[in-house]
């Protein structure tokens, strides 16, 4: 009796290969840990500087080096309107209500079932209270890991006066 020989071809070459590996692999590390709150990607692309700009009245706490640091926290107040007038003592009020207009939900926490990279960005937090497009907003943000830093990062230029977005950093 002869073997038949499947029309299909068999072993690494047939499946592709390490290149076809590779491929896959590369197409699920690109989905983990991208998706933040409210469903925005974190790399893809930033919301243009043209956003329409955005209202509220915050305090804004940075305390540089977190709770027990030897750095006294630091205070700012900050009033964005639709105009694009700003206003309070924030070293940079104008960068900080662009950022919060681009960043669309600049409150929203990081999801509890988003993968997150074990990343460890530097001890500051901060917080933020008042009122934003008509509500009460207080949210904490930290750089404990990717998702957090992330979140930070999304504006900077509010918690960090003198910070660029990802986005805007010519580095």
């Amino acid at each position: 009796m002869t073997a038949r020989r499947s029309a299909r071809p068999s072993g690494p070459a047939a499946r592709g290969g390490p290149a076809a590996l590779a491929l896959a692999a590369l197409a699920v590390l690109g989905g983990c840990g991208g998706q933040q709150a409210g469903g925005s990607a974190a790399s893809g692309p930033a919301p243009a500087a043209s956003a329409a700009p955005a209202q509220g009245s915050l305090t804004v706490e940075l305390d540089p080096d977190g709770p027990g640091g030897a750095d006294a926290p630091r205070t700012w107040d900050l009033s964005c309107s639709p105009g694009g007038a700003v206003a309070g003592d924030h070293p940079d009020a104008a960068a900080a209500c662009a950022a919060l207009a681009a960043a669309g939900d600049p409150w929203a926490p990081v999801a509890g079932d988003t993968a997150c990279t074990m990343v460890h960005g530097g001890p500051q937090v901060a917080t933020v209270r008042g009122t934003w497009e008509g509500a009460a907003v207080e949210a904490g943000f930290q750089r404990g890991d990717g998702c957090e830093i992330a979140r930070w990062d999304r504006i900077a230029p509010v918690l960090e006066p003198g910070a660029t977005t990802p986005t805007n950093n010519s580095q």
